[in-house]
């Protein structure tokens, strides 16, 4: 291993499809990590997933030795990241592992919202960054126009910018001399006697190896053959196998200090690790734990059940490998009267709740169903004691309820400036209220809002990209509660409330979205044999109805002939009995009804 003052690590941060991707795998190539005949385009994006709708979803660190222009060999520990706001708990987990970042900015389409926010975070970390200008082989790049933007909106000197092109690889060199110039080396405490300790920031399941945990190694070494203890569940292991990325796993004896690289000791169990938790030697262990990163808390919620109820134990396992590999994803048993045994998961956002769906039906192979997704409300009764509501079937009688609060966020979308009227229109048809506009450059405004996350968790973005022809972007952050008139919206079938539909809405879009559920469930549920009421209900005051109609036998068919009276005593006998069978009638209700309602609506 080189000197320790010959060891960067750093991460690539950017707004989504800015090029990070591309550029890490310029950089790939420049190092001769990867042989050439292995070589493809996103080469650290290892799901079918990320390849298939060209985003990163997952973190991907790779150990690359680099011969620098003196001569002097380094070794660079990158960590490729995300770029969608659902998956910026994936970037701050990087962070804790590195001591600069490359912020990667498109030069066609200039700063975005996931750039602002995506630098602050490196700011707030203490992280030094390395402004570059991506994609300048593009004939609409406006490089000088855009280094006025980043010095502007964030305060970076853009002096010394880099002026790269991830597709050719022009000046990636310089990126990687830059980086041996301005992002500082570990810090070397190998004069000091000092006890073992590394930050575990992330891990994954392996069916063969187990738990593998994804480090970075600040003080001391960890050797395979040495006991280890993490600090947060006290779990004691030996190491069977250290090693580094490249960018596969690449097994060494020894992870030295400053390295970036994975443990696999005994551990089975996917709750034995936590992210963020420190690991250290069992004997002569360090009582100091590392400082880690906050742990954040789902902000969307939403059921998941098998189709099939004998893969309920399948589901439950799958569910654990998946919130080993992604720590953000949260989720426990509940059990629904339509919908049998299922699970209520918590998600950072909609595209990670339709990223873990997806994962569950390709690599584990279950057919799910997913109920409305929705956020977790706060809930003060009269008494005085405070509850957290993430499902409607929970939610206390109304007469014992003294107020319920939901989650606001502070949202930031950067738009053109002749766009600005719609998205007004938008923002506040969703409760929203701007409360900063701040001009970017002559064409381009950036507006700072405040909304309820209720509002924008289905359809929000679509409506957004949709009336400004796709030009607009949007990040968010999460800023606390607020009270608001919000009642949970019943679906009565038949007059039986059923609970997979149930929803908590605001008062004042409760009847169009019970119209719109009630249209839904009456053209996805077939004909039974007597008419079925479908009813939206606010505690006991129906706010919309609809019917499905019953089958109808001709019972007047046989006759040929007589008295009017013989068929009019066939169809009263018909309708006494279409009565007594809708008295014990039970209502079917196909899959694609569960699915017609997530797709009815709007928030």
């Amino acid at each position: 291993m080189p000197d320790i003052s010959h060891t960067r690590n750093f991460c690539i941060i950017a707004h989504i499809d800015h090029g990070k991707s591309t550029l890490a795998d310029r950089m790939l190539e420049m190092t001769h990590t990867v042989e050439d005949r292995l070589m493809r385009e996103q080469l650290l994006d290892a799901m079918d997933l990320e390849r298939e709708r060209g985003i990163t979803i997952k973190s991907h660190p790779v150990t690359m030795r680099y011969e620098a222009l003196d001569g002097q060999i380094y070794e660079f520990n990158l960590i490729d990241t995300p770029g969608h706001v659902d998956f910026t708990y994936e970037v701050s987990r990087s962070m804790a592992a590195c001591e600069g970042a490359i912020l990667v900015v498109d030069a066609a389409q200039g700063v975005e919202a996931q750039t602002v926010a995506n630098a602050y975070m490196a700011i707030n970390r203490g992280l030094e960054i390395i402004p570059v200008l991506n994609k300048l082989d593009l004939p609409n790049a406006d490089p000088v126009q855009v280094a006025a933007q980043i010095e502007e909106i964030l305060g970076l000197d853009t002096s010394d910018i880099l002026r790269v092109s991830g597709k050719t690889g022009e000046g990636v060199r310089d990126v990687l001399e830059m980086v041996i110039k301005k992002v500082p080396p570990p810090a070397d405490h190998r004069g000091e006697k000092v006890t073992p300790r590394a930050l575990v920031f992330d891990s994954i399941f392996d069916a063969y190896k187990g738990v593998v945990a994804y480090v970075r190694v600040v003080d001391g070494s960890l050797s395979v053959g040495d006991s280890i203890r993490l600090m947060a569940t006290n779990v004691v292991t030996q190491l069977k196998e250290v090693g580094i990325f490249s960018p596969k796993q690449v097994p060494r004896k020894t992870l030295e200090a400053g390295q970036v690289g994975y443990l696999i000791g005994t551990l089975k169990s996917p709750a034995d690790i936590q992210i963020g938790d420190t690991v250290t030697s069992e004997k002569g262990s360090s009582t100091e734990a590392l400082p880690g990163f906050a742990p954040i808390k789902p902000m969307v919620f939403s059921g998941i059940y098998t189709v099939d109820t004998g893969d309920y134990e399948k589901c439950r396992q799958s569910l654990e490998k998946l919130a080993l590999n992604d720590s953000a994803f949260t989720f426990h048993a509940e059990s629904s009267t339509a919908l049998g045994f299922g699970f209520r998961c918590g998600f950072l956002g909609l595209l990670h709740m339709e990223v873990i769906q997806e994962r569950l039906r390709r690599e584990f192979d279950l057919d799910i169903i997913s109920t409305h997704p929705g956020v977790v409300y706060k809930v003060t009764q009269k008494d005085g004691t405070v509850l957290e509501i993430d499902n409607p079937v929970f939610l206390p009688d109304p007469s014992r309820i003294e107020t319920i609060e939901e989650p606001v966020i502070s949202a930031f979308i950067i738009c053109m400036n002749e766009h600005i009227g719609e998205i007004l229109r938008l923002i506040m048809d969703r409760r929203g209220e701007v409360t900063k506009t701040e001009s970017i450059d002559v064409s381009r405004v950036m507006l700072t809002c405040t909304m309820p996350l209720n509002e924008i968790l289905t359809d929000f973005h679509d409506y957004l990209k949709s009336a400004t022809h796709g030009y607009a972007s949007m990040d968010y952050e999460y800023s606390g509660y607020q009270i608001s008139p919000i009642v949970k919206l019943e679906i009565l079938l038949n007059s039986e409330p059923v609970d997979a539909f149930s929803t908590m809405v605001h008062r004042d879009k409760a009847v169009d979205r019970g119209r719109q559920i009630c249209k839904a469930l009456s053209e996805a549920i077939p004909p039974h044999m007597f008419a079925i009421p479908v009813q939206a209900a606010l505690g006991r005051t129906v706010i919309a109805r609809e019917t499905i109609r019953a089958f109808r036998k001709d019972v007047t068919a046989k006759l040929y002939g007589g008295d009017i009276t013989r068929k009019r005593k066939l169809l009263e006998k018909q309708k006494a009995g279409k009565k007594r069978m809708k008295q014990f009638g039970k209502v079917n209700v196909p899959q694609s009804a569960f699915i017609s309602v997530l797709k009815s609506g709007a928030s």
